[in-house]
């Protein structure tokens, strides 16, 4: 099938017009191309999307209260009222595929007044109440010592974990933070680790300025007592948190006597649905750019399949030689059909080579100046390309069919006539 002769047939009669057989690629090329480019842009805009979720548990929501809007069972509406720490056990008593239920409380100083001082240097950062289960809903790289620990829980350790931007503004350049004393809000806790999280949204400097503490002692330092200021509640991995927030919710009505169809009293964010609108988002558009690169190759594969018709018109003496000298129908057949499908394949593979070199461009740039607001790491993988070549094969099957089909209708006689 692919002889040497063959080969040579092909180039020589791609080569007889070079500007026809350019001008016909350009098509396939420029289809190809604005396909990996689409695919690549998209999977850019989803990464930079993504990533200001941060490395949080999609499957978690958050939980706060608001003041009642119904009056019930003898109480005013406008009431305010506070979460327990009992709350945490009823969550996990009353519902199914809890995880993690994180109770948290907050000191805010960020973009405040001072609240931490060490030595003669102050600054404003969040304080955090935490349990050691938050690190698992809010991922954070510990860079050195440790996190919290049920422990320090239990025995109500005046321990704190800060921030890579906390250890910059406090502390010397190679100073040694572990067992240091910070005084949060005039009390002394013991730094015993530090940490870091990636981030490239708009509260990246924010996110390395915070403070984590153990939950029992933040409540007792601070004049919290039992009470919790939202939680963090991750369910099962197969259990979705959108399926169980509701029945969470009625637990804590009921808990704290607020009317059930009070819908405003008790705050959440269901980060696991927004993460699934985004995916959603995503789906469409990566539809939309295989639907568009799909459209615009199609136009260049009906140009080849064009060429190739007057290609056959062209050779229509030299098909009916060939088939007077007894060349079966299927070998001029399966002529043009090769003919078709390496154009088809060339043309393909340059828009693949240089939609690669585009993207690789790009990715060069953003390395160079940095981290770009939604939009990081364009790319395509493996499978998109080799279900593009896939794409460009059957394509070319199919532009070389019709002119194929039309050769070997030509009776020889006829042909030989033809001036």
């Amino acid at each position: 099938m692919f002889t040497k002769d063959r080969w040579r047939e092909i180039l020589e009669v791609l080569t007889s017009n070079v500007w026809r057989t350019i001008f016909t690629a350009f098509g396939v090329c420029w289809g190809i191309f604005i396909l990996i480019v689409l695919l690549a842009a998209g999977k850019g805009l989803e990464n930079g999307i993504k990533q200001d979720f941060g490395d949080i548990a999609t499957n978690t929501m958050f939980m706060w209260t608001r003041s009642t809007t119904k009056a019930y069972e003898g109480l005013p509406m406008g009431r305010s009222f506070e979460f327990k720490i009992s709350d945490v056990s009823a969550i996990h008593d009353n519902i199914p595929n809890m995880r993690f239920v994180s109770p948290r409380n907050r000191l805010s100083g960020f973009r405040g007044g001072n609240n931490v001082i060490r030595g003669i240097r102050t600054g404003a950062y969040n304080v955090y109440g935490d349990y050691p289960e938050i690190i698992n809903q809010d991922p954070m790289t510990v860079t050195s010592g440790r996190f919290i620990n049920h422990n320090d829980i239990r025995e109500k350790r005046k321990v704190a974990i800060i921030g890579q931007g906390v250890k910059t503004d406090l502390y010397e350049k190679d100073e040694n933070v572990l067992g240091t004393y910070i005084k949060i809000q005039g009390v002394n806790f013991l730094v015993v680790g530090t940490y870091k999280k990636n981030s490239n949204d708009g509260d990246g400097e924010e996110a390395q300025k915070e403070i984590f503490v153990p939950f029992t002692s933040f409540s007792q330092a601070f004049n919290r007592g039992e009470e919790v200021g939202w939680m963090a509640i991750t369910a099962n991995d197969g259990s979705s948190i959108s399926q169980l927030k509701e029945n969470i919710v009625n637990v804590m009505k009921e808990r704290h006597k607020v009317h059930p169809q009070d819908n405003r009293a008790i705050g959440y964010f269901d980060l696991y649905e927004q993460y699934n609108r985004v995916e959603s988002l995503f789906g469409a558009l990566k539809g939309v750019a295989y639907i568009v690169g799909i459209m615009v190759l199609l136009s260049g594969i009906i140009g080849v399949s064009n060429i190739m018709l007057i290609v056959v018109k062209e050779r229509t003496k030299e098909i009916g030689i060939r088939r007077a000298l007894g060349e079966q129908p299927w070998s001029i057949k399966k002529q043009i059909l090769m003919e078709s499908i390496f154009l088809t394949i060339i043309s393909g593979m340059t828009g693949i080579i240089f939609g690669s070199l585009v993207i690789y461009g790009i990715n060069s740039l953003l390395d160079s100046v940095g981290p770009v607001d939604m939009f990081m790491n364009p790319s395509v993988s493996i499978g998109v390309v080799s279900g593009a070549l896939l794409i460009l094969m059957i394509s070319g099957l199919l532009a070389g069919f019709i002119p194929a089909q039309s050769a070997i209708r030509v009776r020889p006689i006829e042909a030989l006539r033809t001036e």
